[in-house]
């Protein structure tokens, strides 16, 4: 059978670029084809964002940061227009939730919740208006002087957006943007431009002030010339760790800021006592996210060698029983993957996995009743050697290897020889055990008895998996400045 589901994007401006306030008009013809991955059609068309282009987004959100009056509100006042942007997008959910559909191939039954949590961002940020410490007195070693601690914006911010979950990951970084007083300029993923286009007429109904937030589309070269532009004080970005790499090291040429949430090559350390059919079970539903295309997934199932067999069959019989197929149908559990070139890199790790010797227990190929659209089976490989290429490198699909380990130490030892650190799991009925196997895992995050984030503490990757943290408080801090004041006297209003 084939995927006949094709929906037309509600978007106002496809064509243009949100800059300085307004929608206007590109500086070429440039444009870009938006792929359904389902149906491998052509879902929209957008424009295509040149240098001229992202100088004119970035000259806008200096202009809105030195001489506008965001960064020079109160951050209660600021607050509001976040709380009104978290309105809005759950006014867009529906719209929202087809376009991410129809761009990523994610099963359009889960996008409702994903935009509900990154409305969520927005409300979580504006409540800490009222209690993060942007001013703080503090006592001075300097005689007869008062000290204070100020925390300030740190200015204008590129925010680079990856293709798999733009909603969610663009709120990572503008809500907290937003709140700490700094203008953005969003740069987003021509394979998924549409979220960010309905953020752009989001913030132009709640009268966000012009240049506060720019949205605009381009490939990987006009993007390196955000990065580079002198008038970017900070680079926010979620994707890849080569390009990590990169952005990170032109920044440093001219110091500065960047967080970067980049690469993983989680796992899930499965302990002696654990039921394996709950764990299988645990490990399937994680694996269907986004088809795979989660920096954070747990694709490497690190198991006591003795019970290494069992735990295979049981994923076998979890993962062969996902339903896969057209995403806006009723019932399915996974779509395609989000683009030909995604699809053909999984299919090169799979046939990887099976030269280098890994035993392929289930999946591995394309569905049979899907005759077009980037599909691809879900797949566990057994006996699978930690220093194989499918341990090794990032897959970004649902492929999972299952590695066998002699004890509960070498299960540990295995999870941390890796490059990444961003997720990590324990299965274990043991609390105590769950806690001390959790704070030997050098990873970001580290769930109990299955895949868990929580954006409202922090986010981020140990090694290679990135620098610095999004979500929670710690997310509000990459975009502050701290100044230290020495005065004669508190000022009034903190007197």
């Amino acid at each position: 059978m084939s995927v006949t589901t094709l929906r037309q994007p509600a978007l106002a401006h496809p064509d243009k670029f949100f800059i300085d306030g307004q929608w206007v008009a590109p500086a070429s013809n440039a444009t870009i084809d938006v792929i359904n991955p389902a149906t491998e059609e052509v879902f929209m068309t957008v424009a295509e964002a040149q240098n001229a282009d992202v100088d004119r987004a970035v000259d806008a959100a200096r202009r809105a940061f030195d001489k506008g009056p965001w960064p020079r509100m109160k951050p209660s006042e600021r607050a509001e227009y976040l709380r009104a942007i978290s309105r809005e997008l759950k006014a867009r959910i529906s719209d929202i939730g087809d376009v991410w559909t129809s761009q990523m191939g994610g099963v359009r039954a889960s996008a409702d919740s994903m935009v509900h949590h990154a409305a969520y961002k927005y409300e979580y940020y504006a409540g800490l208006a009222e209690t993060f410490a942007f001013e703080e007195l503090r006592q001075s070693a300097v005689p007869g002087k008062t000290g204070m601690l100020v925390r300030e914006p740190v200015g204008v911010v590129a925010a680079i957006i990856p293709w798999n979950g733009p909603v969610a990951l663009t709120a990572n970084k503008v809500a907290p943007a937003l709140l700490a007083g700094c203008t953005i300029v969003v740069k987003l993923s021509p394979e998924a431009p549409g979220e960010g286009l309905i953020l752009a007429e989001v913030c132009e109904k709640v009268g966000l002030p012009a240049g506060v937030v720019n949205v605009l589309t381009s490939d990987r070269e006009v993007s390196e010339h955000l990065v580079r532009n002198p008038g970017i004080d900070k680079v926010s970005f979620t994707g890849s760790s080569a390009a990590g790499k990169k952005i990170a090291a032109i920044c440093g040429d001219r110091i500065a800021r960047y967080t970067l949430e980049l690469g993983g090559k989680s796992a899930a350390v499965v302990l002696d006592d654990y039921n394996l059919e709950l764990a299988a079970q645990a490990l399937a539903k994680q694996s269907v996210s986004l088809t795979g295309q989660v920096c954070a997934s747990l694709t490497r199932i690190v198991v006591p060698r003795h019970r290494h067999d069992a735990l295979v069959e049981a994923m076998t019989a979890t993962y062969s029983a996902i339903k896969v197929g057209d995403p806006f149908a009723e019932g399915i559990e996974m779509g395609p993957l989000a683009m030909s070139r995604q699809r053909d890199r999984v299919e090169g790790y799979i046939e990887q996995g099976r030269q280098c010797g890994a035993r392929l227990a289930t999946g591995g190929g394309r569905p049979a009743h899907l005759n077009r659209g980037y599909f691809i089976e879900p797949t566990v490989f057994a006996n699978v050697d930690n220093d194989m290429v499918i341990a090794r490198e990032e897959i970004f699909g649902p492929v999972a290897s299952v590695i066998p380990a002699e004890d509960e130490q070498h299960a540990i030892d295995i999870a941390n020889d890796t490059v990444f650190g961003l997720n990590a799991a324990v299965f274990t009925n043991d609390n105590e055990r769950a806690y001390w196997a959790a704070r030997q895992l050098r990873s970001g995050t580290v769930g109990h008895n299955g895949f868990f984030l929580d954006p409202t503490i922090a986010f981020g990757g140990f090694k290679q998996s990135g620098i610095g943290r999004e979500g929670g408080v710690e997310g509000l801090y990459p975009y502050l400045e701290t100044k230290t004041l020495v005065l004669d006297g508190a000022p009034p209003h903190l007197a």
